[in-house]
């Protein structure tokens, strides 16, 4: 859907095409459910019947590259053809904790706090660029920049959260974390909105009420919403997108929880299958012993792991 080229290697039905972007989640979903679940990514793609093992007729299965290898070539080759039609994939900016914190601070400030009373039919005349939003919207918003970011979520995907689902072990942080903790966002929202079944976030009606309808809140809803928090805090949220938070979470366990490759894998649900980066290859797999228990990542209480006899240190980052 996203080619120019058909699976017989013509050209593809004029109309519009798939960008490279949602290849890419078409890929994702892909890799999770073929690698992570059924731990077949790394099978290839030829296999041989029971009935011809040992036969001079057997197909030579050995050496023939890997799902994984062969869906990282086609995306290779994806792309290029997506450049040359004049497609240019521009990633969007990472958000930073710091940016994160600003926004928990204005959102939290006392007169986006107070609620304005709704008339139905009437339309605010306020001309003042930062009143677009009620407490409810700011708490909604709040609450998603910590889950997508923490738990490496694209934005869609933490929109369709349920009540009944429960994919991460998250934990309550410090008071100077304040604006990275998710049992205070969640906790904040599902006060406010007094929603506990259903989508969890649910779309936002006019006067800034929450729906009273089980239907979750639009990826383009959000996207306003989050484009005009960013202006509350002058940003220009041009470079910014929905895919923002999992590429600046990512980075964040990175750069300053200090996590191994290993480690944000895990924790995100991603294919360990590196397949153009050999060394990679050795240091993640699969197959080998998980270093913690996942639901321990990122509570702040665990104990501390074993001494580092280089340093001496001895805490979860050394």
């Amino acid at each position: 859907r996203c080619d120019s080229i058909a699976l017989d290697g013509k050209s593809a039905l004029q109309g519009s095409r798939g960008t490279y972007t949602h290849a890419q989640k078409m890929r994702a979903s892909m890799t999770y459910v073929f690698g992570r679940i059924h731990g077949l990514g790394s099978y290839p793609w030829q296999i041989i019947h029971p009935e011809m093992e040992g036969s001079e007729t057997a197909p030579h299965a050995i050496g023939n590259p890997s799902v994984s290898e062969q869906v990282s070539t086609y995306m290779v080759s994806l792309r290029r053809r997506k450049v040359q039609s004049g497609e240019t994939p521009t990633s969007a900016r990472a958000i930073t904790p710091r940016i994160l914190e600003d926004l928990y601070d204005y959102n939290h400030r006392p007169e986006c706090l107070k609620s304005t009373e709704f008339q139905a039919g009437t339309r605010s005349d306020t001309k003042d660029l930062h009143h677009w939003g009620e407490p409810s919207v700011r708490c909604a918003a709040q609450a998603i920049y910590t889950i997508a970011f923490l738990c490496l979520l694209r934005v869609d995907e933490v929109l369709r959260i349920e009540f009944k689902i429960k994919p991460f072990v998250l934990h309550y942080m410090p008071d100077e974390e304040a604006h990275l903790c998710p049992v205070r966002a969640m906790g904040e929202w599902i006060k406010l909105s007094r929603v506990t079944s259903g989508y969890v976030f649910r779309k936002i009606a006019s006067g800034g009420r929450v729906s009273q309808q089980n239907a979750a809140m639009t990826a383009q809803q959000f996207l306003e919403v989050f484009r005009n928090n960013l202006i509350d805090i002058n940003i220009d949220p041009s470079p910014y997108g929905t895919h923002s938070f999992r590429r600046g979470g990512c980075q964040y366990f990175s750069s300053c929880r200090r996590w191994s490759l290993r480690t944000i894998c895990d924790w995100g649900g991603w294919s360990a299958e590196f397949s153009n980066m050999t060394i990679v290859k050795y240091l993640i797999s699969w197959n080998d012993e998980p270093t913690e228990a996942r639901e321990d990542f990122l509570n702040p209480n665990r104990g501390p792991v074993q001494k580092c006899y280089a340093c001496g240190r001895s805490c979860p980052c050394a």
